[in-house]
């Protein structure tokens, strides 16, 4: 993926996957859920979407909260997508592409479905890049964050509601070079992702004057003690810290970053997933005063949002996360563009999705630029307390990156 955030669904009850020996996923607590491991023939005046999505393994708190935003989203408009009954057959991404593809590729040669939707792992995403394009059948990635997908490797059938990881760290660069008066330490995961996400926070960062006092990279997946590297960043006199981790690394980073004695006087930056979903509640309190970019927060204070908030409440017994939001964003492009698609062929709909404008989402409104990535707002957010727990405050606007 394009960011390996595990939320620690464990810390969040209330919710479970469950995968049965098909693969089929089982929906609980949704009466009248759209989302189904159907196949076979389409049913006249429906419209058959896949949704690739981990639905096991380490990724799957990711994959429901995705599953549960498309859902949502079908729930509120009749289980219709651009005014056809959504027929949507669930296959599961697994941790990578050695199931990731190979899943996708039956959502469309055997279930012969309109479009995918999901993909949480970059690795997937662009392996799946050369089987869409000559199968032309469109792609909406959801998470997969990896910049070549609509980089150097782009195709014309493959779009993104998500995000791209330079440009998610590159709002943030300037805000930190105006905030912090001296030098900043720079620290991630040692993969792919961790790598784009500090050269994109690094980019803008030195072109608004910043200067960096060091640059590390942990041993990803293997770190669980960050006191040799927490040393390296107090001998370094760096005045704040730019960060990228996600998922357990995350929870791990943010408290002993704090249990080390850092946090009161060196402020901690990264990428929103440093502080997001699970990862957010593991952390408590050891989180207060982190700073991050990110292009969603349940607290964004507008009606679209709040509703938004409410219902996923309702439905689920907990909190949206960004995951949902990209899932839910990726129903509502879907929605736009079928209508202008009346042949359901790959092109019409590929054509249709690059007409479908502003998409009026929780998020903000956003719509896809020219590299048919989300053109959206990034969020200055703040953990802060609010009515006994952390929450992801929003204290700005960032600057866009494009």
């Amino acid at each position: 993926m394009g960011v390996l955030s595990v939320v620690l669904r464990a810390l969040r009850p209330g919710t479970t996957v469950v995968v049965v020996a098909t693969g089929a996923l089982v929906l609980t607590g949704c009466a009248g859920s759209s989302l189904s491991q159907s196949g076979g023939e389409q049913a006249a005046g429906a419209v058959k979407i896949g949704l690739l999505v981990p639905l096991s393994g380490v990724y799957a708190p990711l994959g429901e909260d995705m599953r549960n935003g498309f859902q949502l989203y079908l729930d509120q408009h009749g289980g219709k997508l651009g005014g056809s009954t959504a027929e949507v057959v669930s296959a599961d991404e697994g941790e990578g592409p050695q199931t990731g593809v190979p899943a996708a590729q039956k959502l469309v040669t055997q279930d012969q479905v309109t479009a995918v939707v999901g993909v949480v792992n970059s690795a997937t995403a662009l392996g799946l890049r050369d089987f869409f394009h000559e199968s032309k059948k469109p792609l909406l990635i959801a998470n997969a964050g990896a910049n070549d997908i609509t980089g150097a490797r782009k195709s014309e059938y493959v779009w993104r509601t998500s995000f791209a990881n330079g440009k998610v760290s590159a709002a943030l660069g300037a805000a930190v070079a105006k905030e912090v008066k001296g030098d900043v330490y720079l620290i991630a995961a040692d993969y792919a992702a961790g790598k784009e996400m500090v050269a994109g926070f690094r980019k803008t960062f030195e072109a608004a004057g910043g200067k960096v006092a060091g640059e590390k990279y942990t041993p990803f997946g293997k770190t669980q003690d960050f006191q040799p590297f927490l040393s390296a960043i107090r001998g370094s006199g760096a005045k704040a810290v730019y960060s990228f981790y996600a998922g357990a690394e995350a929870v791990s980073f943010v408290k002993q970053y704090r249990q080390f004695g850092l946090a009161d006087g060196t402020p901690l930056y990264g990428t929103g997933f440093l502080t997001e979903g699970g990862v957010l509640d593991a952390q408590g309190e050891a989180a207060a005063g982190v700073k991050t970019s990110l292009h969603y927060s349940t607290e964004l204070d507008t009606p679209r949002n709040k509703e938004f908030v409410a219902a996923y409440r309702k439905a689920y017994n907990e909190a949206p996360t960004v995951y949902a939001v990209q899932a839910y964003d990726s129903a509502a492009v879907l929605d736009k563009a079928l209508p202008k698609a009346p042949g359901g062929t790959g092109d019409e709909l590929v054509k249709a999705l690059g007409g479908v404008g502003p998409v009026d989402s929780p998020r903000g409104q956003w719509s896809f630029g020219a590299d048919q990535d989300a053109e959206q707002k990034y969020y200055l957010r703040e953990v802060r307390s609010s009515g006994g727990t952390v929450v992801n405050a929003v204290v700005g606007e960032l600057s866009a990156v494009q």
